[in-house]
């Protein structure tokens, strides 16, 4: 591993990388390590390698799609399920492939065409409890649902409804939800019946691409 030129500033992001692609892994790698605001932790080509490392709870995760072994959005879930914060980068950005990543938890989604400067922002974000999708990806998301013919007139949300809709873009489970606004869980799906019956989304990859295609998940996303 490089070296680091300064240590990282007090409360510093941790960060891993899960990448299988040499190359990209050390450019990665080296910008990480040259961020001010950023702890580089384990740096592997695998989900198998990645358990081993142990990696604390609560990083930020850059994950791959195309992985050996554990690939896909099996993958965003078991590192998810580890504690983790997803953020998925990665040369695989068709709209179903964004969906799956997203509705299994990954909490952000970058194209491997990323610029420093917004992978940086994208770390931030989804570290600060954000969520973010890279606009390229959105713009593919937005061109597909805009493709396909319109079946119904779009229905104004409420503010709680779109709280609802973002948090479930940002991959959260109802439980989570319920946990972040306060609320029962039975509340929660009810909001989402109603979310449902407004859009016409039945599935969460629908709903998220909905969230997408309504400008709630954007460059960086509060909820």
């Amino acid at each position: 591993m490089p070296d680091r030129p300064d240590s990282p500033a007090p409360g510093a992001v941790q960060v891993a990388v899960i990448e299988d692609h040499p190359l990209y892994r050390r450019s990665v790698e080296r910008v990480l390590i040259e961020a001010p605001d950023v702890e580089l932790g384990a740096v592997v080509d695998s989900v198998a390698r990645f358990h081993v490392a142990r990696q604390p709870a609560g990083s930020v995760v850059l994950l791959d799609l195309g992985l050996p072994g554990v690939a896909g959005a099996a993958a965003v879930l078991e590192v998810a399920e580890l504690g983790h914060h997803v953020l998925v980068v990665s040369a695989q950005a068709e709209p179903e492939t964004v969906l799956a990543a997203i509705a299994a938890g990954a909490k952000g989604f970058l194209s491997k065409d990323v610029d420093v400067d917004e992978l940086l922002i994208a770390i931030r974000a989804v570290a600060g409890g954000g969520a973010y999708v890279s606009a390229v990806v959105a713009g593919m998301i937005i061109k597909d649902n805009t493709d396909r013919p319109v079946t119904r007139p779009e229905m104004e949300l409420s503010p709680r409804e779109v709280q609802v809709l973002r948090l479930v873009a940002a991959g959260e489970r109802d439980v989570d939800i319920a946990r972040i606004l306060g609320i029962g869980v039975r509340t929660v799906r009810g909001y989402l019946d109603r979310i449902r019956d407004k859009t016409g989304e039945r599935r969460r990859p629908g709903l998220v691409k909905e969230a997408i295609r309504r400008g709630l998940v954007g460059k960086e996303t509060v909820t």
